[in-house]
C-alpha cells in the first residue's frame, strides 16, 4: 500500500475533488430517490417529505403484490406508455434520419446550406420546443389549421392535447427535434464507407437494397447501437418537453383536462 500511494497518491489527491462532485450530484439523488420511496408522501407531504411517516416497504407492496391498488394501476400504464413512447420515437428517429443522411450524402444543389437548415430543430431547447408545440396542437392551433383547413385531411379539429392523441402529440416534438442529431452521426459514418465496396458491389451486379443490406447497413451498425442506446437513455428519462406541453396549468398526459 506504501508503494502504491507513492506512486499514485498524488494523482488520486487531484481527482478526488471531482470524484466527490460526481458521487454528490449522481448518488445523491439517487438515494434521496431511494428514501423517498419508503415513506407515505401524498400531495399535503410532497413539498415536505422529509416530515412524511415511515412506511416501510407498504408502497412496493401496494405496486407489486396488490391488484386492485390504483397506485399499481397508474404505475404498471406508466410503465407501458414509457415504453412504447421510448420506442416509437427511436424507431422513427431513426430511419428518419437515416433516410436523409442518405440523400445528404449525394451530390445535391446547396448541399451544405439543407444541411444547416436540418439542424435547427436539434438547436432549440427542449422546453422551447415543448412550449411551442404545445400551442401548435391547440384546437385551434398550426396543425389543425393546416390538416383542416389548408389540406382538408380532417372533416373536424380534433383535441390533440387531451385522450389518445395526446400520445402522438408528445412523439412528433420529440422526434423533430432528435432525428438532426441521429441524421449527423448517420452522414458522418456514411461519408467513411470505402467507395470501392460500392463499385466492387455494381461489378457484381448488386442492386440498390442490396448494396445497402451489404454493404452500407454492416458499416452502420455499430453507429446504430451507439444512437439506439443513447435514444433509449434520453427518452425513458424525457422530461422537459412533456412537462412544458402538460405543466403547472395544463392537463397531464391523456387527461380530460384544458390546455390554458
Amino acid at each position: 500500500m506504501r508503494t502504491f500511494w507513492r506512486r499514485y497518491g498524488l494523482a488520486y489527491l487531484f481527482i478526488a475533488p471531482a470524484l466527490f462532485g460526481m458521487l454528490l450530484v449522481h448518488y445523491g439523488p439517487m438515494v434521496q430517490g431511494i428514501y423517498m420511496s419508503f415513506l407515505d408522501l401524498r400531495l399535503q407531504t410532497l413539498r415536505l417529505y422529509l416530515q412524511a411517516p415511515f412506511v416501510g416497504l407498504e408502497n412496493y407492496r401496494e405496486i407489486l403484490l396488490n391488484p386492485e391498488s390504483t397506485f399499481r394501476a397508474g404505475f404498471l400504464y406508466a410503465v407501458r406508455t414509457t415504453l412504447l413512447y421510448a420506442l416509437a420515437v427511436n424507431v422513427l428517429s431513426l430511419s428518419l434520419g437515416l433516410l436523409v443522411a442518405h440523400l445528404l450524402n449525394r451530390p445535391l444543389f446547396l448541399r451544405g446550406l439543407w444541411r444547416s437548415l436540418f439542424l435547427l430543430p436539434w438547436v432549440v431547447p427542449s422546453y422551447v420546443v415543448g412550449l411551442l408545440w404545445g400551442f401548435m396542437w391547440l384546437k385551434e392551433g398550426v396543425v389543425n389549421h393546416l390538416l383542416a383547413d389548408v389540406l382538408g385531411l380532417l372533416s373536424e379539429k380534433p383535441h390533440w392535447l387531451i385522450g389518445p392523441l395526446t400520445f402522438v402529440a408528445i412523439v412528433v416534438p420529440t422526434v423533430w427535434r432528435g432525428w438532426p442529431f441521429v441524421m449527423v452521426t448517420y452522414l458522418a459514418a456514411l461519408q467513411t464507407v470505402p467507395q470501392e465496396l460500392y463499385e466492387a458491389a455494381k461489378v457484381d451486379g448488386a442492386s440498390p437494397w442490396q448494396r445497402f443490406r451489404h454493404v452500407t447497413w454492416p458499416m452502420l451498425r455499430p453507429v446504430t447501437a451507439v444512437l439506439l442506446l443513447y435514444g433509449l437513455l434520453g427518452t425513458l428519462y424525457s422530461f422537459n418537453i412533456v412537462y412544458m406541453m402538460f405543466g403547472t396549468g395544463r392537463a397531464t398526459p391523456g387527461s380530460g383536462g384544458t390546455f390554458s
